[in-house]
């Protein structure tokens, strides 16, 4: 577990070294980005409508019970934009993009194909890891505007279409931008860039010490998933309480 950490650090501070390089290799960056963001647009809508209308539909009633029924937007729109939507989709992109970064780096490391790069005097960090990063790194967050957009619009639809519910869209939406501010939202998107740069770092890691052939590939994907996913759920607790301690 330290030798894990220790690489993960050491990774990081020579792509923190690298990042004044990022201009020069902007066309990888712009395909690294395409690849995460483009591509995983549709399925983190899907994901995000139906969170947004679950939790509709499980408080809805009950705020309706209570004489609340007003404060539905407010509840929805918070829950999202602050929790479920930055954790939900950091899990998404680790299990989608971390996955594929951790074969594809796996492979080229099995193959000796880094090695090669070793040898013409290229830095697999410039070449391989910082593109990859920077792209993470900006490709969540958009997702995750995206996601709480679409999130909230699916809690509307299930809080004026459904019959133990039925409130219009303006008392839902009112109620929203009553309660939603900019600093929340602003608090998904630094936690989304936390998580985006921890997948990134677990993924090339674990790319870069794969051995063993096509099993040990096998291996290294399932580590940096359930690596990452055990690392945002961690650090989700600390962000918030550092974001809370900064209120």
């Amino acid at each position: 577990m330290f030798h894990t950490i220790g690489e993960i650090m050491l990774l990081f501070l020579q792509t923190l070294r690298a990042l004044p390089r990022a201009w020069r290799e902007r066309q990888k960056v712009f395909e690294q980005l395409y690849e995460i963001g483009n591509s995983s647009l549709l399925m983190a809508c899907i994901l995000s409508i139906f969170i947004g209308g679950v939790i509709a539909l499980q408080t809805g009633p009950v705020l309706v019970e209570r004489g609340l029924s007003s404060a539905i937007g407010g509840l929805v729109g918070l829950s999202i934009c602050k929790e479920l939507a930055p954790v939900m989709m950091a899990v998404l992109i680790a299990g989608r993009v971390g996955s594929a970064m951790t074969a594809e780096l796996g492979s080229m490391r099995v193959y000796q194909e880094i090695d090669a790069l070793r040898t013409m005097n290229i830095n697999p960090v410039h070449y391989l890891v910082l593109p990859r990063m920077v792209a993470i790194s900006v490709a969540l967050p958009t997702l995750v505007v995206f996601s709480v957009l679409v999130g909230w619009m699916g809690g509307g639809l299930v809080s004026v279409y459904n019959d133990s519910i039925s409130i219009t869209f303006e008392a839902y939406f009112n109620n929203l931008s009553q309660e939603v501010s900019i600093a929340d939202l602003a608090n998904g998107l630094i936690k989304s860039f936390v998580f985006a740069v921890v997948i990134g770092l677990v993924s090339c890691q674990q790319g870069f010490e794969t051995i063993g052939g096509p099993r040990g590939i096998g291996r290294s994907v399932t580590k940096a998933v359930v690596n990452a996913i055990v690392m945002i759920l961690i650090l989700d607790y600390f962000v918030t309480r550092f974001l809370l301690f900064l209120d």
